[in-house]
């Protein structure tokens, strides 16, 4: 049971080998790099609006 070549002991051994000291400092890097491309992307985005009616001018009382 132990040589199973399933996901789980794929991403283990990406993981392990993610956080040993020369990959980590890449790893944070790139996390840091990604969070902030998607922050600045997200805070360039405009909301939709839709095309506000127009004003109608109220109507006179009629009496």
């Amino acid at each position: 049971m132990d040589n199973d070549t399933g996901q789980p002991n794929s991403i283990r051994r990406l993981v392990r080998w993610a956080i040993t000291p020369p990959q980590s400092y890449g790893v944070y890097l790139a996390a840091l790099a990604l969070m902030f491309t998607l922050s600045f992307y997200a805070g360039t985005l405009k909301p939709k609006h839709e095309p506000t009616p127009p004003v109608t001018a109220p109507a006179a009382p009629r009496g």
